[in-house]
């Protein structure tokens, strides 16, 4: 099993999509990069702990690979908006990589200067893994417990449709 630790906004809407993977084994809703010890949700969305909001998502390696993740995280997030996606605006949202090693750092950097190259104007972070503080346990599991709730009724089933389409073969479903 492995680990990936990534950040791309709102982490309800991040979980719910990585969730929908084969080899996905758990995704964990939490705060990392910041400079306070174990911050509250509330806390982080004043912005004032300097944590992203992040999934921690535990992988089967030969199911799904690390770069595949990072497909899916490109696809469905902005990674050209500093500190924001969509009407969620903070630090709290930033986009971000946080690397478990060199595999996962030279993969990572790669895969920005691909698109760089591309001439994508990526402002994703590419960090090593931080200290790892998972989310209340209220925010986990979270649209699957509360898919009327409106931000994710909003936000999330876009996403979703995105990964569908384009990433079938990849789907629990498919």
């Amino acid at each position: 099993m492995q680990q990936a630790l990534l950040g791309g906004g709102c982490f309800w809407c991040i979980e719910a999509v990585y969730l929908e993977l084969k080899g996905v084994l758990k995704v964990t809703n939490g705060y990392a990069g910041g400079n306070s010890v174990n911050p509250s949700y509330e806390q982080v969305c004043e912005g004032k702990s300097n944590h992203a909001e992040v999934v921690l998502i535990e992988f089967d390696e030969n199911i799904i690979q690390f770069k595949q993740l990072l497909d899916v995280l490109f696809a469905i997030h902005d990674p050209t908006t500093l500190n924001r996606q969509g009407n969620d605006i903070g630090t709290q949202y930033r986009s971000v990589i946080y690397y478990a090693d060199a595999d996962q750092q030279q993969q990572a950097q790669a895969y920005i200067d691909e698109l760089k190259a591309e001439g994508i104007a990526i402002v994703t972070e590419l960090t090593a893994w931080p200290t790892f503080y998972p989310a209340e346990e209220h925010h986990q599991n979270f649209f699957a417990r509360n898919p009327e709730q409106g931000y994710c009724n909003f936000s999330i089933p876009p996403k979703l449709m995105k990964l569908r389409s384009k990433f079938q073969g990849l789907t629990k479903d498919a």
